[in-house]
């Protein structure tokens, strides 16, 4: 009988400790991850050695543009649009191309992301299940398998010309780290599409594209309130980190085509009015462990905890400080309440 209640309640001091020291609580420590962006357009491939052979040179191709990264132990890699698909092909090439390659590039991306435990998300031209001709967005797992994918949602005329259809589902997916999101070149110019987004509350939204959409990734980063991550292809094109302030935080340069950056997901954006002496205070409490970060004009800041056993949600609770969504909604309801 006594060692059945010691067998007993063993476990359950133990999971007291434990939940007591904030270890079995990941929501309660700051969620710091380490995402790549790789800017490089995908090769113009000699067609007269057969199509089998411009697989293996791209998969030759990008092994040289991962190992520029991957010794920094990212836990997200991004890379472009289109990533697979050689430059200079005709349709029916591509789809003679499509044919051959079938999974190979998928499965060697795939190798990657188990051998690094990284995530990785790369864009691909691919046939779905219907037949149908789809421009995809592909994020694989730590372990290297496929977590979801994302058909882009705004092809371009021409790639719809090209019989490339649109996609219709907005998905977000779930990693270990919280929930990422993919918009592929063109969807940056529909706000629907970004509302749609911003309404799931992503903590990540990647960006494979051709092109760098200048201050709109800003606009997505900000509106969204999500780390947004581009891997621009275009030529001279930056691929850049942005913070949920839309500043850019990483970028490749004219001298290296990536980019690597450490992130911390406990965040929250919180506006001044009504919180100046209530941040004041909170900084005195947590001192170093709590950054805000004011980027000027704006009128909000990024709270970030750094603290190992409490989060942001709990700080700004102890401090009585709301969201900056949450009181854009109070100055909506007051705005009603006082209307003629």
């Amino acid at each position: 009988m006594e060692q059945q209640l010691k067998r007993g309640i063993i476990p359950v001091l133990l999971c007291v400790l434990l939940c007591g020291t904030g270890l079995l609580d990941t929501a309660n420590a700051a969620n710091r991850i380490r995402v790549a962006t790789i800017g490089e357009r995908a090769p113009t491939l000699d067609k007269s050695a057969g199509y089998q052979k411009m697989v293996q040179q791209m998969i030759a191709f990008w092994k040289q543009q991962l190992d520029q990264v991957i010794h920094d132990k990212p836990d997200l890699i991004v890379v472009p649009e289109n990533a697979d698909f050689p430059w200079g092909l005709t349709r029916a090439e591509k789809d003679e191309y499509i044919k051959v390659r079938r999974n190979q590039v998928l499965d060697f991306f795939a190798s990657v992301a188990k051998s690094t435990g990284s995530y990785l998300v790369y864009s691909m031209n691919r046939y779905d299940e219907k037949g149908l001709l789809r421009n995809t967005g592909v994020l694989l797992g730590r372990n290297g398998e496929t977590v979801g994918m994302y058909d882009k949602n705004y092809p371009t005329i021409k790639e719809m010309e090209a019989g490339i259809r649109p996609g219709t589902r907005v998905p977000i997916f779930d990693c270990d780290f919280g929930k990422l999101a993919i918009a592929i070149c063109y969807d940056l110019n529909f706000d629907e599409l970004r509302e749609q987004y911003a309404a799931l509350d992503p903590d990540v939204i990647v960006f494979p594209s051709a092109y760098h959409g200048g201050f709109v990734q800003s606009v997505w980063a900000y509106t969204c309130r999500a780390f947004f991550v581009g891997a621009i292809s275009g030529r001279g094109a930056h691929s850049q980190v942005r913070n949920p302030l839309g500043e850019v935080v990483a970028s490749s340069t004219n001298y290296f085509n990536y980019a690597v950056a450490d992130i911390n997901l406990d965040y929250r954006i919180v506006h001044l009015d009504y919180h100046r002496g209530k941040l004041k205070d909170l900084k005195k409490k947590y001192g170093s462990t709590v950054q805000i970060k004011d980027p000027g004009e704006l009128g909000v800041l990024l709270v970030t905890s750094e603290n190992e056993s409490i989060g942001i949600a709990e700080m700004l609770k102890e401090f009585g400080i709301e969201t900056v969504d949450d009181y854009f909604k109070r100055s909506q309801l007051v705005k009603k309440q006082n209307e003629l």
